[in-house]
This record gives C-alpha cells, sequence and structure tokens, in this order.
C-alpha cells in the first residue's frame, strides 16, 4: 500500500507515456516522483489537460511575478488545509526569493509589514476566492485593480481557482507531504489556528474548507 494518499497506486500500474516523461523530469527536479501526479495521472486525458493548464499559469511570462504566483497558492493552500501544497510550494517560495519572515507571517499577511501593498491586495482577492464565508466584492476589485490591469486579474483568478481545485483534490486523498520545504514556516501554525478560531468566533463554524 502506498502510504502517501488515501488511494493506494499498485506498483505494477501501468502509466501512459505522457505521465512516464512527467515523472523522470520530477525524479530530476525534487528527487522523487509527486504523489498527486500519481493519482492524476490515473486519468491520462485529464492529467494532460492539467499538466498544460499549469504549465500556462506557471510560465515565464505570466503577468503575476513568480515569487507572488507561490504566495498566493501557499495561502490558499493554507485556506484549504492542504499539506502536500503548502509544503512544496513554501519550497518554491524560498527558491523564488520570498523570506522566511514572509512565510511565518502569510496568514496575517494584512497586518504583516513584510508585505508591500500589491502582495496584499492580490493575497486578499485569493483568500475572499477561497473562503465560503467571504466573496469578491467591489471594493476589494478596486483595490486589486490599483495593482493589476484587467489581463493580470484574470490570470490571477485563474491561478487561484485552479490552486483551488488542486489543493482540495490532495486535502481530500489526504495527500502527505514529501518535504521539500526546508523551514515549515509556510506550514499551517499559530497565526492561521487563530485565524480559525477567530472565523468560527465571528461566524459560528469554521468554513476554510
Amino acid at each position: 500500500m502506498n502510504p502517501g494518499s488515501r488511494i493506494p497506486t499498485d506498483p505494477r500500474h501501468r502509466f501512459s507515456w505522457y505521465a512516464r516523461l512527467v515523472f523522470a523530469n520530477q525524479r530530476r527536479r525534487y528527487g522523487c516522483e509527486l504523489e498527486p501526479a500519481r493519482l492524476w495521472a490515473r486519468t491520462p486525458k485529464v492529467f494532460a489537460a492539467l499538466s498544460l493548464l499549469y504549465g500556462a499559469l506557471d510560465r515565464r511570462r505570466s503577468p503575476i511575478e513568480p515569487a507572488l504566483r507561490s504566495l498566493v497558492t501557499v495561502r490558499v493552500s493554507q485556506i484549504n488545509w492542504c499539506a502536500f501544497c503548502v509544503d512544496i510550494n513554501s519550497a518554491t517560495c524560498l527558491k523564488r526569493g520570498v523570506s522566511d519572515a514572509q512565510l511565518a507571517e502569510l496568514a496575517g499577511f494584512e497586518q504583516s509589514a513584510h508585505f508591500d501593498a500589491r502582495q496584499k491586495a492580490a493575497l486578499a482577492y485569493a483568500e475572499a476566492m477561497t473562503r465560503t464565508d467571504a466573496g469578491v466584492d467591489d471594493a476589494l476589485m478596486a483595490r486589486l485593480r490599483s495593482h493589476f490591469n484587467d489581463d493580470a486579474i484574470i490570470e490571477l483568478t485563474a491561478l487561484v481557482a485552479f490552486q483551488n481545485m488542486s489543493s482540495k483534490f490532495n486535502a481530500a486523498l489526504a495527500v502527505a507531504p514529501q518535504g521539500f520545504c526546508r523551514t515549515g514556516e509556510g506550514r499551517p501554525g499559530a497565526a492561521e489556528s487563530k485565524l480559525r478560531v477567530d472565523s468560527t468566533v465571528a461566524g459560528g463554524g469554521s468554513s476554510d474548507r
């Protein structure tokens, strides 16, 4: 049995040629195959489409800079309680120049001096899209438009939507972290727990899932 998720994959499972190429690239990049990829690859057509979509969202010429893309993915993953996503995206954050302090204070970014106005606007938008008790209002969109043009907002929206799908998929299947983040600061900790308590008190229950 594969301990990496709730659904084991038979070691003898025959993956598609495309999946095998992806796995080879992951072994070179990460030193191992990623468990979510192995799960998605059991539906080859969906996996191929998913890989192309992720590649488009994380392309070099995206209007959303790499560090901010990774901060957004970590924050969405924290809210959705996806341990795997927080782990791997926190590691990517550090590689892209995000500081340990930013990761440590990500759950409380609005009150942190380690984030600029552009980052805070994007993260607030990501939270509003992700939390079912929030939603995007006109004031938040106006705040976002002071830092991003319409095309960039569309890409940011797509990124947040994609990360919600990915993190909810992994969380539901209990995909375990694979030890990529060297600090662990991106993991839901004291600050995130406090936000959850505050949300429960204010709204009568947690709506992060």
